[in-house]
């Protein structure tokens, strides 16, 4: 008997076995997809991870019902990527295989291909003498005749006599659609005729994806000296590494060389892996790939359709896979049967790491690994590229210390100068009565002075929403979540206060409900009131906002981007989308409006995060002709990170933190796994995490710290406490996981922590 061992979709850390009907045996291969009976009445799909002849022992077997595929879905590679992200990751299998794929290929029903209606003459009808007896039945049926007419004209079948036809007998294909709109024919029309027999209609399986054009490769732009010398060093270093950094500034050309590095792939009959951390950056970065790589790009993120992804899956299997995958994240899970290289672009982001539900993974990490399993089962050698201003610090630390090779570009395109950084002291223009909300009297003149100039400017505020929180003037009460424990915003276009935690929305109350004042005012700015404000201020501008409340949707994300790059907009407003990347020719001011916010923040990465974002957002400045400006407004004008932005020096930056890091035992010397344990009651927990973190200094000592309540400790109704381990490098990880998961099943297995959940976050953003 030869037995399946099978992935479920099921949050278990653990493979399932079935035995292997001897009709299956000649078709069944790891990869594939079966349909197999679990618990009572249910059934999943499943991936088959491998076969094997041992028995298992204490239980009886069921056979695998049903085989879904005449071929694996999945690369070996693939597979052991999936181990390595559940092995690493400490998430359960199940959870990669939610993750990795596509709705349509994980349930029974699955993807149904998109079809059209096309139209053709039945047998009986396709010779000369039948067609002249149609037209004659027709005589007084004159919308019959007249689609019928329409019909042999599309197809070329007026011309039966001609030795044209006769040389070439098959007759062109029409569509339902395509002879309604030629003929003026309404539906019941058409099925008339197919009802007395002369038409018959047949569906063909048509794709949901975009065309794309033809390729070309002769819009390549020639490089910049500094280009090429990057270009030639980013060769250089893939000889003696696969994985290299391409530290370059903003506005560098850093695309451009990618270009260059794609073409070489394709002209090896090699893959590349395009990956960006943003939706947004996506649909722009499309848009300039499309245009020379045409048909050979295929796009694949979270807000395509599941349709879609399917597609995409099965043609990345198919003989003819596109060249060229652009993506988020999630495009690290698609096959590739000749991988060449992988660009990680803005690999600082931390989209790339997913924060819920399971699994937790990098998809910078993954891509490397992903890349080095290839070059173990293949002859490709792929390389990964990791491009980006602002490097994070682990990334330059390895980069700097020989495991990563490094490539620098710092000059601009064409020389354009660095922005010009402004920093404004807000504390001390709001002492003295200058402020107008939150702009400073330089920043209104700026963004005036450019938008009568024809130019355009960005004002960057990390906050969406109206106000991030209301208070009674009276006696200070703030609404609250009832779910999580957090104040909520006021969304004053929905009119209703939201939870960012947990979605939850809630009316605005008309009164205090604790002393029943009705004087109930937001404090703070979010981008829904920096508009509103910036509208009465600036009666001329053509404002845009970009941030999550704006762009649910794939089209509202290109409609954003396309108006602003094509000026129909001039003034963008909005979260840390704005700061990702995007190339805008005349944007010449950019406002940083309260730098502080990203700077109090209770997280050892602050500083990092916050550098990377202003320095980013600055970037977006004078990318085309003249030196763009920043205002940068901050109560901390002296803070030495300030300065690190103004002048552009990313490696003060670096040398200020990396001490710091070494000092207080945080990557990049560090390794970091937070432990959550969740619980409906906040005793449950308490005495949980007490109990966890006592059973995990028996094995780390002093590397464990906590349990604590985080800076929110309630979501979604359930109360949370973090335990944090630091783990020195060179630490035996096979034996840390094997420790940690002993501790988690013998938390699992005690009744009081039935409901408990507990998890793991390695490498925490």
């Amino acid at each position: 008997m030869t037995y399946a061992e099978v992935i479920l979709p099921l949050p278990l850390d653990t493979l399932f076995t079935y035995s292997v009907p001897e009709t299956m045996l000649p078709l069944l291969r790891p990869g594939m997809r079966v349909l197999v009976p679990f618990g009572r009445g249910k059934s999943y799909v499943g991936i088959v991870d491998h076969l094997h002849q041992q028995p298992p022992e204490g239980y009886t077997v069921k056979p695998v019902a049903q085989l879904m595929d005449d071929q694996p879905i999945l690369l070996e590679s693939q597979l052991q990527l999936w181990h390595w992200i559940a092995d690493y990751y400490m998430s359960p299998l199940g959870d990669v295989l939610k993750a990795a794929l596509p709705a349509g290929l994980k349930a029974e029903e699955g993807y149904k291909p998109r079809t059209e209606t096309y139209i053709r003459l039945t047998p009986a009808y396709q010779n000369e003498t039948m067609l002249h007896v149609a037209l004659n039945m027709l005589g007084r049926a004159a919308k019959q005749q007249q689609a019928f007419i329409a019909y042999l004209q599309l197809s070329g079948w007026d011309m039966i006599g001609s030795e044209e036809v006769k040389a070439n007998s098959h007759p062109s294909p029409v569509t339902r659609e395509e002879l309604m709109n030629q003929s003026g024919a309404a539906l019941p029309t058409l099925n008339l005729l197919v009802k007395r027999g002369m038409l018959e209609t047949y569906e063909v399986e048509v794709s949901r994806l975009n065309k794309g054009g033809d390729p070309h490769p002769e819009l390549i732009k020639q490089m910049s000296q500094p280009q090429q010398e990057a270009y030639n060093q980013i060769l250089f270093s893939f000889l003696k590494r696969p994985v290299t950094l391409l530290h370059g500034v903003t506005s560098s050309g850093k695309t451009e060389i990618y270009i260059h590095l794609i073409q070489r792939e394709i002209d090896q009959h090699r893959q590349v892996l395009y990956l960006l951390p943003e939706i947004a950056l996506t649909v722009q970065m499309m848009e300039r790939l499309q245009r020379v790589f045409g048909s050979r790009l295929g796009i694949y993120h979270s807000k395509y359709s599941d349709a879609e992804r399917v597609e995409i899956w099965q043609k990345q299997l198919s003989p003819h896979p596109y060249d060229v995958i652009l993506g988020a994240r999630s495009a690290v899970f698609l096959p590739f049967q000749r991988l060449g290289l992988v660009i990680v672009d803005e690999e600082h982001e931390t989209s790339f790491k997913q924060q819920d539900p399971a699994p937790r993974y990098h998809a910078r990490s993954t891509a490397i690994l992903m890349a080095s399993l290839i070059a173990k089962h293949s002859s490709l050698k792929p390389k990964v590229l990791l491009g980006t201003a602002t490097p994070s610090l682990e990334t330059y630390h390895n980069a700097t210390t020989g495991k990563f090779g490094l490539v620098e570009l710092k000059q601009r395109y064409q020389d354009i100068e660095m922005p010009d950084i402004q920093v404004v002291d807000i504390q001390d223009l709001q002492r003295r009565k200058m402020m107008n909300g939150p702009f400073s009297p330089l920043l209104l003149a700026r963004v005036r002075e450019a938008l009568e100039g024809g130019q355009q400017a960005i004002l960057f505020q990390n906050r969406r929403g109206w106000a991030p929180m209301v208070e009674c003037r009276q006696c200070g009460w703030v609404p609250r979540c009832e779910h999580c424990d957090v104040s909520l915003t006021l969304h004053r276009s929905m009119n209703q206060l939201s939870c960012h935690y947990c979605g939850y929305t809630y009316r605005v109350p008309q009164a205090c409900p604790a002393c029943g004042c009705k004087d109930l005012q937001g404090r703070g700015y979010g981008t829904e009131k920096i508009e509103d404000q910036i509208r009465d201020i600036l009666p001329m501008a053509r404002i845009a906002r970009m941030d999550l409340d704006t762009t649910r949707t794939r089209q509202a994300y290109e409609r954003l981007i396309d108006d602003f790059a094509a000026g129909r907009t001039n003034l963008l407003i909005g979260t840390q989308m704005v700061t990702k990347g995007l190339d805008f020719d005349k944007v010449s001011v950019v406002g940083i409006l309260n730098a502080d916010s990203m700077l109090n923040v209770p997280d050892f990465r602050a500083y990092e995060h916050a550098y990377m974002m202003m320095a980013q957002v600055s970037g977006r400045a004078g990318r085309k002709g003249k030196r763009g400006l920043v205002v940068l407004q901050t109560r901390q004008p002296n803070l030495p990170l300030i300065s690190h932005v103004v002048h552009n020096d990313y490696q003060a930056f670096y040398r200020s933190l990396i001490d710091e890091r070494l000092a207080f035992r945080y990557p990049p010397f560090f390794r970091i796994i937070y432990v959550f344990l969740k619980h409906q009651k906040d005793q449950v927990v308490e005495t949980a995490g007490m109990e966890m973190g006592a059973r995990l200094r028996q094995w780390f000592g002093s590397r464990v710290l906590g349990p604590d309540k985080p800076a929110v400790s309630r979501v979604k109704t359930l109360s949370i406490r973090k335990l944090v381990l630091k783990l020195e490098r060179g630490i035996d990880m096979v034996k840390v996981r094997q420790c940690l998961r002993q501790a988690q099943q013998q938390m699992m297995q005690d009744k009081r922590y039935a409901l408990l959940q507990l998890y793991f976050d390695v490498d925490p953003l």
